[in-house]
């Protein structure tokens, strides 16, 4: 939570700014055609969107010309959850929404993509061209017998090709999955042999870190255990020939073909992401067309306020749901900067040295990239001409208070820090970027319109100004429609809803303040709950990265047999720092002093390294399973990790405890 010091915003957007916003514009013509309130700001308009949530989403259709083939018989039909009918009757296409700008002779010259590599050449692609390369491929997608619902996968990096793959994909009704190349070949597998893909583009390897890495004989080894496949297609970005058998990828796509949008339910899946996949099989999370296009219109053009001038950067790769986010900017006329690369070559200023290049408006990123770039002591305001960046948004894990700060005083004062937070299961956010709002530091501006978010105590009731569950009481349309390989919804229901029926949990702690803005505390099944106080491993986090002999950090709250609890913080230090007791004693006082003296660790255990997800998150809940003398088979789904070797100092720990 903030501070009395700390109350007054950090940043606040002039009356120009709210004026010509695209929220605020949406609110007045919601307010004339729908009866939105006219009056009250964005916490009127949040209101009106969960209580009216028909009338909402119908405004949202309408505000963004969401062009139904055939027409919906009602927005809403059965909106129980899991399992609510979103616009039954519709049809739709979304691709045809994401290539529409191309129709304007205005625009079909300019740029949809922006390409840029470790090398920073940068390779634009026009809107006609995307359009014509989708259109080509899809074609040739028919031709191979991909019909509507059969999976078409990708194991690509962040590069045009995969943009286009998707795209015709969508095109033609099939449901698109994709894993980045830095994945081996049993992480991949573990996603892809669950949906039994038909079709797989892949690229020979990837550049990262000013090295090339050769995927051949991962990809031999894909084809081998992927029975399923009809047809791979080869993209030779380190300049290798198609193996025997593939297709090669500029012939696919050669023809100027306007592409065929196929017609599709609503509720027709468009893609299948996954979930960490921590402890077991990565969860195969089915979101569908409608659901998704209609999200991702508001988060991108309402939430994100991004138009055909902006240019969108997130540093992302393929295997996130970050990826997908980005790709919907092309539904807004937005053009998109893909970035292929290492966040850190040739050093950590590699994300702002593409932003100025490509003179990104909205730059993404993590919150462990901004704290990196504050430890290393960069000035990118200074270094680089961020003149056009109008806002810095952060996902992946709660954004700091010190992070707020630096961006504040190290990227430009005037600037619109927007930390969001949603997830994988949603590909959206709960909360986060509201451009007519003031930021205050370590919290999220508010939760997005149509969620109706809210911290709830065990019992189910909602708290203010306190930490409790992350609840969605409504549903929102990008929720899944199902996972794969689930017939009976059971895994799909014990995952969200087993704690309040009916009621979405996610899985987070949060605070909502009594301003509307939320707080993200971490997950709430790595909770630290000593002597009955509970805090969010994401909190001891922030106090204890504070330190600048100290890398990063794992806390881990552990039940003991004989009902003691045991508390113990790992860490990865910064070069030529050593664990001596002063740093223990520091580090100690630190989060007594910031936090809560109940949570001062029992121990402080020096690492070689913080394990994490392929995604990059700390992984908390298998190395509390070590911990307690789960065997590594067992506590961990090994292709789910970024160092498995990482984890055997934790087994080896757990054996000594014994």
């Amino acid at each position: 939570m903030t501070s009395a010091a700390e109350e007054a915003p950090l940043w606040q957007p002039g009356p120009d700014r709210i004026a010509a916003a695209a929220v605020t514009r949406f609110q007045s013509w919601a307010a004339e055609h729908h009866g939105a309130p006219a009056e009250g700001g964005y916490a009127s308009l949040h209101r009106w969107s969960v209580d009216e949530l028909d009338t909402f989403w119908k405004a949202v259709a309408e505000w963004f010309d969401v062009r139904f083939s055939a027409p919906y018989e009602t927005v809403i039909g059965d909106r129980t959850m899991p399992g609510a009918e979103w616009f039954p009757g519709a049809t739709l296409n979304y691709a045809e929404h994401a290539l529409r700008t191309a129709e304007d002779p205005l625009r079909a010259d300019a740029p949809a993509l922006l390409h840029v590599d470790e090398t920073h050449t940068q390779v634009p692609v026009s809107w006609s061209r995307l359009r014509h390369q989708v259109g080509s491929l899809a074609a040739e997608l028919r031709a191979l017998g991909v019909t509507p619902g059969d999976r078409v996968s990708g194991y690509l990096p962040n590069i045009p090709q995969a943009v286009v793959a998707f795209l015709a994909t969508a095109a033609v009704g099939g449901v698109w999955t994709s894993c980045a190349p830095d994945f081996g070949a049993r992480s991949v597998l573990d996603r892809f042999q669950q949906v039994e893909p038909v079709v797989l583009f892949t690229a020979d390897g990837y550049r990262y870190g000013g090295k090339e890495h050769h995927r051949a004989d991962t990809v031999a080894e894909l084809r081998r255990e992927l029975p399923t496949l009809r047809a791979v297609v080869h993209i030779p970005l380190l300049g290798t020939d198609a193996p025997e058998g593939a297709l090669d990828w500029s012939a696919l796509t050669e023809a100027a073909t306007e592409p065929v949008f196929e017609q599709v339910p609503f509720d027709h899946p468009l893609w299948v992401l996954y979930s960490s996949g921590t402890t077991g099989l990565p969860k195969a999370i089915v979101q569908s067309q409608g659901g998704i296009l209609l999200e991702h219109f508001k988060q991108i053009g309402l939430h994100c306020d991004l138009g055909p001038e902006d240019r969108f950067f997130w540093y992302t790769s393929t295997g996130w749901m970050m990826w997908n986010f980005l790709v919907s900017g092309l539904l807004t006329g937005t053009t998109l900067v893909l970035y292929d690369g290492s966040p850190g070559f040739p050093d950590v200023s590699a994300q702002w040295r593409v932003a100025e290049q490509t003179g990104a408006t909205l730059f993404g990123t993590s919150a462990a990239y901004v704290m990196a770039c504050r430890k290393a002591d960069v000035h990118p305001g200074r270094d680089f001409d961020l003149s056009r960046i109008q806002c810095v948004a952060t996902t992946g894990s709660p954004l700091p208070p010190d992070g707020f700060r630096w961006l504040h005083d190290e990227v430009a004062d005037d600037l619109w820090i927007a930390s969001v937070s949603g997830g994988t299961d949603v590909c959206s956010c709960f909360a986060g970027a509201v451009p007519t709002l003031p930021v205050h530091i370590g919290e999220l501006q508010a939760a997005c319109l149509g969620t109706d978010l809210q911290s709830w105590d065990p019992e189910g009731r909602p708290l203010t100004d306190e930490v409790g569950e992350l609840v969605v009481t409504r549903p929102m349309p990008s929720m899944p429609i199902r996972f794969w390989n689930d017939p009976d919804g059971s895994r799909y229901r014990d995952s969200y809803f087993e704690t309040y029926p009916g009621t979405w949990r996610h899985g987070d702690w949060i605070t909502i303040t009594d301003r509307g803005s939320v707080v993200i505390h971490g997950r709430s099944d790595s909770t630290l709950n000593r002597q009955g106080v509970r805090m969010g491993s994401a909190d001891i986090y922030e106090a204890v990265e504070r330190l600048p002999e100290i890398r990063e950090s794992l806390v881990i709250g552990l039940e003991e047999p004989d009902g003691g609890y045991w508390m113990p913080l790992f860490v990865h230090l910064a070069e030529g720092a050593a664990l001596d007791d002063a740093l223990r004693d520091s580090i100690k006082r630190t989060i007594r002093e910031n936090l809560s003296p109940r949570h001062v660790p029992d121990e402080v255990i020096e690492v070689p390294g913080i394990p994490h997800t392929l995604t990059g998150k700390r992984i908390e809940v298998p190395v509390k399973r070590l911990l307690q003398g789960t065997a590594l088979a067992k506590a961990v789904n090994p292709g789910s990790i970024d160092n498995l070797e990482l984890l055997h100092f934790y087994e080896e720990l757990a054996r000594k405890r014994r």
